[in-house]
Order: C-alpha cells, then structure tokens, then sequence
C-alpha cells in the first residue's frame, strides 16, 4: 500500500517537474537567440575588418620584405620568428612590456576598486558629480594624456621637480627621462591615472549586481566589513573582475601612445608594440615588423585564454539577479 501511495505523488512530481526544466530551457535558448541577434551583426563587422589584417600580416611574416625594394621580396617561411625570438631586443622589449603590464594592472585593480566602493556607497546627492569626476581621466585621450605628463616630468617646462624637491630622491635636476628606472615610473604612473577610472566603471557594474539580501544576512550573522567582503561581495561578482582584469590586461599589453610619447623607446622602455612600429613604420621592414605584430597577436590570445581558463567564469551563465 506505501508503494502505491507514494508512486503516483513521485511520479506527479517528476511530471511537474518536466515543464518546468523544459521551460527554464526554451528560455535560455531563446536568450541565447536574441543574443546572437543583438549582438550578431557587431561580431560579424568585427570579424572582417580584423580577419583581414591579420590575415595579411600573417603572410607578410612569412617573406623577406622591405618596402622600399619592393621587387626583392622572397619568401623565408619561419625565418622572420626565428631571428626575431633569437634576438635579445625582442625579449627587453617583451619583458618591459610585461613589467607595465604586472605594475600598472596590479595599482589599477586596487585603486578602482576602491573608488567603485566610493561611488557606490555615496550619498545619492553627490553621486553624479562623484562618478563624473572619477572619469573625467579615462575621458582624455591617451596621447594628450602622455604628452601633458611628459610636461609635467620635463627638465624644462615641468613642474614635478620645483613642487616635490622636499621628496627624499626628487631634486631640481632630476631627469626623470634619462634612465630606465625613472622612466618607466613616469610611463606606468600615466597609465595607472588614465585607466583606473575604466577598472572602477567595471567593478562598479559588479558591485551593482551583488545581492542585498546576501549582504543583509551577513550582517545578521554579525559578519564583519572584511568577513562580508571576502566571502560575500568578491566571490559574487568574479565575473565583472575578471572582464575588468583581462581588457585592462589587454590594454596594457599593447601599450605604445606613452611610449612613443614620452621617451620614443629610449633608455629600454620599448615595448612590443613599439617595436612592431620601428620595425614596421620606422625601418620600413614589413616583413619582420608582421612577424613582431604576430607574436603581439598570439601573446593577447594567450592571456585572453589563461584568463578565462584561470577564473573558470561563464559568462553566458554569470547573471546578477536580486
């Protein structure tokens, strides 16, 4: 009689239980439809104007090839990656770049979200003007943005100098262009205030999505700011932090406006993009500055890979519901 009984509730329950599955998954099908639709066209246009590029510069890696003796051109295969993975430019350039990257990333993620909690936790009143403000440096251009803190830094019509000569290390002379050390403080310091406020408008979109009514139970359990934060706040919003990190990554990767600007890859700041332009703008050699631009290509894939494996974050899955 128990069997009987409970039979038909199991099997009720079961076939209640069917629809609902079966709806929750017209459902993301039908997201996942509309998604593709919304943002199909975009990716589309994307594809081919950067398929095609790199498509060429593919090619143009495998042929020795300088622009101005066209007729020369001869094709070497893998020769150009080899003399270029051989030659100790390419790795001080590459561990320059990775050193910007590491500094500039590491300061940025602190401090934005440091200001994504300001701006969150603001008084209504003064929100807008406070979220203003913060990006008002992600709003300048970046070669505007290198060339007023070259001025700033300069022996000549700078200011740093006169107004922190009583900093231990800071004097009327000092050139801040005329060593690697000094320079590259100079190059990440403009970069870490030009994009820090892009850090803190992603974590800010983060914050936004955590769940109060995680936050209200925490207090309730007597969580302190620091247990609610690490335990609460920063696992619930993995996923913005981890679309923070890796476009400013990117970014900062493929640096090359301060660069140019500031000390034109003098004293060993060169950076990879750098060298793809010299070797490509500069020298005229297409054929080695498409390889250099290759290497560049693979380097982002990879750190765009190592992100997404290392977070273990879906995206398509990663909602912010409260």
């Amino acid at each position: 009689m128990t069997t009987t009984e409970t039979t038909p509730e199991r099997s009720g329950a079961a076939a209640g239980s069917a629809p609902a599955a079966r709806g929750a998954s017209d459902r993301s099908r039908a997201e996942q439809k509309l998604g593709w639709y919304l943002a199909g066209p975009a990716f589309a246009v994307m594809l081919l104007v950067t398929a095609y590029p790199i498509a060429q510069a593919v090619y143009y890696s495998l042929f020795d090839y300088r622009l101005t003796d066209p007729e020369n051109i001869s094709f070497v295969g893998l020769q150009n990656y080899g003399v270029i993975l051989t030659d100790s430019i390419w790795w001080t350039s590459f561990g320059v770049t990775v050193l910007i990257t590491v500094v500039t990333v590491s300061i940025e993620l602190v401090l934005g979200f440091l200001l994504a909690l300001v701006m969150m936790n603001a008084l209504k009143a003064i929100r807008p003007v406070l979220r203003a403000a913060i990006l008002i440096p992600y709003a300048v251009i970046t070669v505007v943005s290198a060339f007023s803190w070259q001025y700033a830094f300069s022996l000549d019509s700078g200011f740093v100098n006169s107004w922190f000569d009583w900093v231990p290390g800071v004097a009327a002379d000092t050139d801040w262009f005329g060593s690697t050390g000094l320079s590259l403080f100079v190059i990440c310091l403009a970069e870490i205030w030009k994009t820090t406020p892009f850090i803190s408008l992603l974590l800010l979109a983060g914050l936004a999505q955590v769940p109060d009514v995680l936050q209200e139970a925490a207090r309730v359990d007597g969580a302190t700011w620091w247990q609610r934060m690490s335990r609460v706040t920063i696992p619930n919003m993995k996923a913005a932090i981890m679309v923070a990190l890796l476009f400013r990554t990117l970014d900062a990767f493929r640096v090359f406006d301060s660069v140019f600007v500031m000390t034109a890859g003098a004293n060993s700041t060169e950076t990879v993009s750098f060298l793809a332009y010299r070797q490509t703008i500069a020298r005229v050699e297409i054929g080695l500055g498409s390889a250099v631009s290759v290497l560049l290509f693979l380097s982002v894939v990879i750190i765009c890979i190592g992100f997404i494996k290392g977070f273990k974050v879906d995206l398509s899955q990663a909602r912010g519901e409260k």
